[in-house]
């Protein structure tokens, strides 16, 4: 059997994304990929935490060999993509931060100068009209990696429950083997 047909996944799409979470979800997988592949860590630079050590290469590797367009069904993987998506969701939460202090600092250094001209007030309302699309665009985007984030934890959840319920299950079948096999 070849590694791409022992490889277990799910289509991107039956799992109840809208199509922009799946655009999203693909984007990252590809980030995964690339990082894999240029031998990068996910965390960019930070030393892996025991929670993000699980072969996140290898599952990347796997993401990236897998079929297009679907979700490998391997735990490590699963928990990389897992890993991925936080490290996303903070580096989306810090950007949102520092919008928001640059907004504010607009505001202050709006009304300190109450008195410039107002083609400088223009200036500054629309950079406040940027800043303001910035972080809409944001914020939708953690609030999809927050939803395809649940569906990843869900999915998960599944494997891991399906990989128990097959552990469980072959221990079993073995030894009704090993008894039949007795009785002969």
């Amino acid at each position: 059997m070849s590694a791409s047909q022992s490889v277990r996944s799910v289509a991107d799409t039956e799992l109840g994304l809208t199509q922009g979470e799946i655009q999203l979800l693909r984007r990252q997988q590809e980030v995964m990929a690339q990082r894999s592949h240029q031998g990068g860590n996910a965390d960019r630079g930070r030393a892996p935490s025991r929670h993000s050590q699980p072969s996140s290469r290898a599952a990347s590797a796997a993401s990236s060999t897998g079929p297009p367009n679907r979700v490998i069904l391997d735990p490590r993987h699963l928990q990389a993509l897992q890993t991925h998506l936080d490290n996303v969701m903070r580096q989306i939460s810090t950007r949102i931060n520092e919008l928001e202090e640059a907004t504010e600092r607009s505001v202050n250094s709006s009304s300190d100068r109450h008195g410039r001209t107002s083609r400088d007030a223009d200036a500054e309302i629309e950079r406040m009209h940027r800043i303001m699309a910035d972080i809409d665009r944001l914020d939708a985007d953690f609030r999809r990696i927050t939803h395809i984030k649940e569906v990843v934890k869900r999915l998960r959840a599944r494997v891991d429950a399906t990989d128990g319920r097959m552990e469980r299950a072959t221990p079993s079948h073995q030894s009704q083997a090993a008894r039949d096999r007795h009785r002969r």
